[in-house]
């Protein structure tokens, strides 16, 4: 395979926040990007050369984050003040305000329709909207710390969040049942998100490492100790084959999923790096900091292999499928009986090994006896398995 790409670029600077970059995210076109920062404002920036900057202000406190609708329509913005904003990106002017929460806000994202939006706070919930009803739907309250993130998976079905109670849970979005809870994870957790697929789920944190979960087998894939600071943010590639991750350490990493290693560390900050997030094309990502920058890069990560996956997709009659929820693996702790049931067998498979004059205790006990000798367990197994696959045969 030829090599993968040459090094990334940085193609724009932008300089218009008085105060650190806290978030970050392009349109869905790639023609726009959106910024937060502490200074209260958010900005919209239009990416053809020359075109202009929107200024919109209308919170009173730090952003923290922000997102563009799957349409591109709206972006929705979330603040320390304890509330929600819903602006028209292409509108100077007064936007639509969400209060629930009691404390500050700390995340938002839209579900893969556009119809709601999941938040998370400093009062310890995660809260669901509809945003057709402009209304809230319900509460999830299971954290019992502050909660740094919550987002939607890429088809609806579940929500992530994290918080400093260091436990990364994953919810049913229909029900608002907790489905499963990692909580190994070395201390607070500040950011969460799955891969475009939905098969994987990552979260990063102050011990300076990010994990890496598939959801189908509930199983640690990767974990990566490279930054030696806080990692603040993290991003997918489309392709999810890379990663990019911001840190405290004023780098911005990215990393090669299939190959479990470090590519390339860019150092463009002077400080913290607080957001960074790919295009939904994969051609660019953006990165943020306490420096107030804003910098968007340009790649060619796996540009020609991304290419041909594209090209696939579109003659498949159909596309990996993201976990069932029934197929989801609990990780909490959970009491193991003390013995377990026999096993019971058909009265078809009794008959027959009766018949073959065997005595044979179905229960799940380490040794089998047979004509006073004692067995291996594994051996034991095997032998009810065949006698049972013998007997039904019959």
């Amino acid at each position: 395979m030829a090599s993968v790409m040459d090094d990334p670029t940085l193609a724009r600077h932008f300089r218009g926040h008085t105060d650190a970059v806290t978030c970050a995210d392009f349109s869905p076109t790639g023609k726009q990007l959106a910024t937060g920062s502490v200074d209260t404002s958010l900005i919209v920036w239009n990416l053809a050369p020359k075109a202009h900057a929107v200024r919109f202000r209308g919170h009173q406190e730090a952003l923290t984050d922000l997102q563009f609708s799957p349409t591109g329509d709206l972006v929705a913005t979330s603040s320390e003040d304890t509330t929600v904003r819903l602006w028209t990106p292409c509108i100077e002017g007064e936007s639509e305000v969400f209060r629930a929460h009691a404390a500050a806000v700390r995340s938002v994202s839209f579900s893969c329709d556009g119809q709601c939006l999941v938040t998370a706070s400093d009062d310890h919930e995660v809260k669901v909207w509809s945003l057709s009803c402009r209304r809230l739907l319900y509460s999830l309250q299971r954290h019992s710390d502050v909660v740094r993130c919550a987002r939607f998976s890429p088809d609806g079905r579940l929500i992530a969040s994290c918080g400093d109670d260091g436990a990364v849970m994953l919810w049913d979005a229909s029900s608002g049942q907790c489905v499963s809870c990692f909580t190994d994870c070395g201390g607070s957790v500040l950011f969460v998100d799955f891969n475009s697929s939905g098969t994987c789920l990552a979260a990063s944190g102050q011990d300076s490492s990010l994990r890496i979960w598939d959801l189908r087998t509930s199983k640690l894939t990767h974990l990566y100790q490279v930054h030696s600071a806080v990692v603040n943010c993290f991003s997918f590639h489309p392709s999810n084959n890379y990663l990019i991750s911001g840190s405290s350490d004023s780098t911005v990493k990215i990393a090669d999923l299939l190959e479990g290693q470090v590519m390339y560390t860019l150092h463009g900050h002077k400080g913290p790096v607080l957001t960074s997030v790919f295009s939904r094309s994969g051609e660019e990502f953006v990165s943020g900091g306490v420096d107030g920058q804003v910098l968007v890069w340009r790649t060619n990560l796996d540009s020609r292999l991304y290419r041909d996956v594209l090209r696939g997709h579109s003659r498949r009659c159909t596309a990996d499928l993201s976990p069932r929820l029934a197929h989801l693996h609990p990780t909490v702790a959970h009491l193991r009986q003390p013995q377990a049931a026999p096993i019971e067998v058909s009265p078809r498979a009794e008959t027959s090994l009766n018949r073959l004059g065997l005595t044979i205790r179905l229960k799940m006990c380490p040794l089998l006896t047979e004509r006073g000798r004692t067995l291996p367990s594994g051996l034991s197994d095997l032998i009810v398995f065949n006698y049972i696959q013998f007997s039904v045969n019959v």
